[in-house]
């Protein structure tokens, strides 16, 4: 008789946090920044795959992947080959003045995920400025639009999150504490609500909240903000910070026509929910709509810092020396890029995760999203369970339907006090961000202990 091997679970060998924990804390509060929030007690020492384990030997299974930047989970071994290579070769020759070949075959392969076939035959080009992170291609995006167009104004969404510089901060929406007290900030900005199905904005229901926003949009431009004026639209396919939001399938469609009605440039940001966490590429890539300019980061290099920008070449038009970056487009870096494309792409494939990784995302997100949507009959607090591939909202509601973000922080911490890294975005959500490579089986096996919880809630 064969006996099949228990699934692997979390480990807790101490209370939380462990003795080494707390000590390590208290030094970090003492000397690194107040601005950090530390919302768990956990400090890392080492991971393996989705598993991740603190410097008092607690291992835990990982659904946040660092904000969604793991994509190859931890320590991958493949990408640790291609990271030890690289750095054996050389660490730094700035991109700005010196071509490398790294990044030159790196931007060929990003290019290749969004150019298309033109009616005349032709592919429409697209071009790369690599950066250190997402909010750097956010200012890189802001910079090419205006140069590009000669327009000023921005128009962003509610519940946005594009990064804490001073052009992406004005530009986020999701939160006030980002803003107080760093005034003033980039001028000619605009926020506009997002379409959220769950919560339909101006008035509209589920099914009209994305015509509802375009409408909204074209009332603006009729006697607040010229049309004229408008540099570009920056939008997140796939809301992240803003509580994990779908927007109904006629919003970007509807977009993309406004702007290509005004001359206005369409940015997506993809920092979050790009790089084949929704089972695509790219999350835009689900509604069948072409931006002008993309921006991307956190899963590209599976924990490396890089981002990237990525703009058609008709809007790629600033001059020599406009634009740059002393460390963006790193070649350690961009060697872990590209062996993140490599799984990405399934020209080298992850034991027990099928042809390719977004394969994979898309395979497990349904299981996942299945098995929630059953939660959600059984606890009437779970509002909403939305989401594409392994990019899984759960958002938490009162009796009356209103946001508990009280309740979801019960929630969150429980389920990390039984073995499982998450974390919280909107009013009220637990984001499900794993690493990619996520199997079934340890899907299960965090939804077992999401289970768990919530009937202690009930």
């Amino acid at each position: 008789m064969t006996t099949l091997a228990k699934p692997r679970q979390p480990e807790l060998k101490t209370a939380l946090p462990g003795p080494k924990t707390a000590s390590i804390m208290e030094r970090d509060s003492q000397h690194l920044s107040t601005s950090y929030m530390r919302p768990y007690p956990f400090v890392p020492d080492h991971g393996e795959g989705v598993w991740l384990t603190d410097v008092d030997g607690n291992t835990m299974l990982d659904f946040f992947a660092g904000i969604a930047v793991s994509t190859t989970g931890h320590a991958h071994p493949h990408v640790v080959q291609a990271v030890q290579e690289q750095i054996t070769k050389f660490t730094h020759v700035c991109l700005t003045d010196y071509p490398q070949e790294i990044t030159t075959s790196l931007a060929e392969r990003l290019v290749k995920h969004v150019e298309k076939p033109l009616p005349d035959g032709s592919t429409e080009k697209w071009r790369v400025f690599f950066s250190n992170s997402g909010a750097e291609a956010v200012e890189a995006a802001v910079k090419l639009a205006r140069n590009h167009t000669g327009r000023q104004h921005i128009i962003s969404t509610m519940g946005s999150f594009h990064g804490r510089t001073y052009g992406a901060i004005t530009l986020t929406g999701s939160k006030t504490k980002y803003k107080r007290g760093f005034g003033p900030l980039l001028p000619a900005v605009s926020h506009v609500p997002y379409p959220n199905p769950f919560r339909p904005p101006l008035g509209s229901t589920p099914e009209t909240c994305g015509q509802a926003v375009l409408d909204h949009i074209e009332g603006l431009f009729v006697g607040i903000l010229p049309a004229d004026e408008v540099a570009a639209i920056i939008v997140e396919p796939m809301q992240g910070e803003g509580g994990y939001i779908v927007p109904p399938a006629d919003f970007l469609p509807g977009l993309r026509a406004l702007c290509d009605k005004y001359g206005i440039m369409l940015i997506f940001d993809e920092v979050q929910a790009g790089m084949g966490r929704t089972g695509k590429m790219f999350s835009f890539q689900h509604f069948d709509v072409q931006p002008d300019i993309i921006t991307s980061a956190k899963g590209i290099a599976s924990g490396m810092p890089l981002g990237a920008l990525l703009a058609k070449e008709s809007v790629m038009t600033w001059p020599v020396g406009s634009h740059g970056s002393t460390y963006g487009g790193n070649p350690v870096a961009a060697a872990a890029a590209h062996s993140t494309l490599d799984l990405l792409e399934g020209k080298v494939q992850h034991p027990g995760c099928g042809a390719n990784l977004m394969d994979n995302a898309a395979q497990v997100g349904e299981f996942i999203m299945a098995e929630l949507k059953g939660m959600q009959a059984e606890f009437p607090f779970l509002g909403d369970v939305r989401g594409r591939g392994l990019f899984i909202g759960l958002e938490f509601v009162k009796p009356d339907g209103s946001p508990d973000g009280a309740l979801r922080d019960r929630a969150s911490m429980a389920m990390f006090e039984r073995g499982l890294l998450n974390l919280d975005c909107g009013e009220a959500v637990i984001r499900i961000s794993p690493p990619l490579i996520l199997t079934r089986e340890e899907a299960a096996t965090g939804l077992e202990i999401m289970r768990e919880t919530l009937r202690t809630l009930k």
